[in-house]
C-alpha cells in the first residue's frame, strides 16, 4: 500500500496577491503541486469583497464560489441575475463569463475554487450540522479546507493533521480510503474532491 503524500497548509502562511482585474485582493490557499498563482490546474483561494464590481476572468477554466464571511451577494453572469448566495451556498460559472458581483449587505469573505474542466473532473460539498462525517473517497487530490474551529481527520483510521480555521488539509493518494472528520463544536468544512481526466 502506497502512503499518501499529505499537506496542511496553514491559513497565516497564505500569500496575498491582487485580483487579475486589480480591484481587490485574495489570498492564495492552494494549488495543484507544480502549480503557481499564474499558472494551475487547479487552485483554491479566499477574497476579500469590499465593494460592489466585476469578477477577474479565467478563460477556460471553471470556478466554484461559496460566501464564507458577511451577509451574501447577487451575481449577475452574462447579463443574467441570478438568485442571492447566501453562506455556504456553492455557485458554479465558467471563468469565461462576464461577472458582476453586488453585495447585500456590506462586505463579504468569499471562498473559490477555480480548476481546469479539461484536466479535472471536480465535485465540491459543504459539510455542517453534525458533529461527525464519514466519507469513501478514491480521488486522486482530497482537499478539505476548515471554516470552523478546529476539527479531527481520520484516514483509514490513521489521524491526519488537524486543520484550525481557514487551514486547509490536501491529501495526493491512488486509493480507496475512508475519511473521519469529527468536531465538538459542529463541523464546518468544505470537501473538494478533484480527479484527473487521464486516470
Amino acid at each position: 500500500m502506497k502512503h499518501p503524500d499529505v499537506r496542511l497548509y496553514r491559513a497565516q502562511d497564505y500569500p496575498r496577491m491582487p485580483w487579475r482585474n486589480g480591484g481587490g485582493t485574495t489570498q492564495e490557499v492552494a494549488c495543484n503541486p507544480g502549480g503557481s498563482s499564474t499558472a494551475f490546474t487547479w487552485r483554491l483561494s479566499i477574497a476579500d469583497v469590499a465593494q460592489d464590481g466585476g469578477f477577474s476572468r479565467f478563460g477556460g477554466l471553471q470556478r466554484i464560489i461559496t460566501v464564507l464571511e458577511g451577509a451574501g451577494i447577487a451575481l449577475t453572469v452574462d447579463g443574467h441575475a441570478q438568485a442571492p448566495l447566501d453562506p455556504r451556498e456553492a455557485y458554479a460559472f465558467s471563468g469565461d463569463a462576464q461577472v458582476d458581483c453586488r453585495l447585500l449587505g456590506g462586505p463579504i469573505r468569499d471562498f473559490n475554487l477555480i480548476y481546469s474542466p479539461v484536466q479535472h473532473r471536480a465535485r465540491l460539498q459543504w459539510i455542517g450540522g453534525v458533529k461527525h462525517w464519514t466519507f469513501h473517497s478514491a480521488a486522486s487530490t482530497v482537499l478539505l479546507f476548515n471554516a470552523g474551529p478546529a476539527l479531527t481527520v481520520r484516514r483509514n483510521g490513521e489521524p491526519l493533521p488537524a486543520p484550525s480555521r481557514y487551514d486547509c488539509l490536501h491529501v495526493e493518494g491512488d486509493e480507496l480510503a475512508e475519511y473521519r472528520l469529527e468536531s465538538d463544536a459542529g463541523l464546518d468544512a468544505c470537501l473538494i474532491e478533484l480527479q484527473s481526466r487521464g486516470a
